[in-house]
């Protein structure tokens, strides 16, 4: 890792779609960076995010050479993740990249490799569990409040893209569908609370061999071809002896299970959409009457987003910002590219122990990110 160390380190953001109005905007509350320049395969995109943000319009090619630029936000879509991070972190530069780090397991170990090899850091999204109602689970799960977990229940279910996003092809392809788009929300605030997974078994099908796209935009009223599952429901066995089941779709209109639910021999902790970075964390001691901890009022907890109308709490670029004072302190990011390793270590296996009826182990290993404390939370802000 560069133990350089500087009092703000220069951003270089590539791909500039929705999600990074999200980063860029958020980039102005926390320290130790400086938005210098985005990047788009459409350089009028570009030359829009550049003009709202008052930052330099660049060619791909010239943000990765350009000196002054020590970090690189790839903000591209999945499949072009692995080779957007590949030739940043070649280039000498550290990297946060959206989730997934890759579409692929190996690609994903390439790019963990490189960053070693190079002295760089490498991290990843999600960083929602550095979130308010993430954090309280965390201390509430390291202080024993439901004593040895022992199993659990995690849901991510909706009716899919279609009806809303003007381009949602994508996501039906290798790559995303629900356990690889929105799986590491749920995964990784799982293994921040239970430790790595050892093995994994699902079943895999596909509600819709094509979807009807509805929503306003070109390609409303036309259809498209499903190329990965979209209905998997999985188990998973954690190093700890914890099982959890996951079930993520995209064939579901309505439904009443809760995100994520763990249960010890202790008690029941339950918690809001891990795709937020607040929301209600309850706890059940030994049967008792569910306890609320509301994040409203707490760091990182307070609803902001959309910008307009705020209904959620949303501040992607922790994650950047944790790995920015890692820069400082010599610590591990806690949003790192290792975790994120892992996480894609675990949606491969799910995907291939859909396809093939058995179950998987997870080869690779990880150690449980450090608590942010709320210290060291506050720390973060500019």
């Amino acid at each position: 890792m560069q133990a350089k160390s500087k009092e703000k380190h220069a951003i270089g953001v590539i791909g500039c779609g929705n999600i990074s109005m999200t980063y860029l905007r958020n980039a102005a509350l926390v320290g130790g960076i400086e938005l210098r320049a985005c990047a788009d395969i459409s350089a009028d995109m570009a030359a829009v995010r550049a003009k709202e943000y008052g930052i330099q319009a660049l060619g791909v090619d010239a943000l990765l050479a350009d000196p002054e630029i020590d970090l690189v936000l790839n903000l591209t879509i999945p499949a072009a993740h692995f080779d957007i991070s590949f030739s940043a972190l070649s280039a000498g530069k550290h990297v946060f990249t959206e989730k997934p780090l890759a579409t692929s397991a190996s690609d994903g170990h390439r790019l963990v490799a490189e960053a070693a090899k190079r002295g760089v850091l490498l991290g990843s999204a999600p960083d929602t569990f550095l979130g308010a109602a993430g954090r309280r689970a965390r201390r509430l799960m390291d202080e024993g409040a439901i004593g040895r977990p022992v199993t659990g229940t995690a849901f991510m279910m909706g009716r899919g893209m279609e009806h809303w996003h003007p381009t949602p092809q994508f996501y039906y392809q290798p790559g995303g569908g629900p356990v690889f788009d929105m799986g590491p929300y749920y995964l990784t605030m799982l293994v921040n609370l239970l430790g790595p997974v050892a093995r994994v078994m699902a079943m895999a099908t596909r509600g819709q061999e094509e979807r009807l796209i509805t929503a306003e935009g070109p390609f409303k009223n036309t259809t498209f071809k499903v190329g990965t599952p979209t209905n998997v429901l999985s188990l998973l066995e954690f190093r700890s002896g914890a099982t959890v089941t996951f079930g993520a779709s995209w064939d579901v209109f309505r439904h009443s299970n809760h995100p994520i639910e763990l249960h010890g021999t202790e008690g029941s902790l339950r918690l809001p959409d891990p795709d937020t970075f607040g929301g209600t964390v309850s706890l059940s001691e030994r049967g008792a009457e569910w306890k609320d901890f509301a994040s409203e009022g707490e760091l990182y907890g307070a609803r902001n987003w959309p910008y307009a109308a705020p209904d959620r709490a949303n501040y992607r670029m922790l994650g950047v910002a944790d790995l920015v004072r890692s820069l400082k302190t010599g610590a591990a990011p806690r949003a790192s590219g290792n975790l994120a390793l892992h996480v894609l270590e675990i949606m491969e296996a799910i995907l291939h122990s859909g396809e093939t009826k058995g179950s998987v182990a997870i080869t690779g290993d990880v150690v449980q990110p450090a608590l942010l404390t709320e210290d060291e939370a506050s720390t973060l802000l500019a």
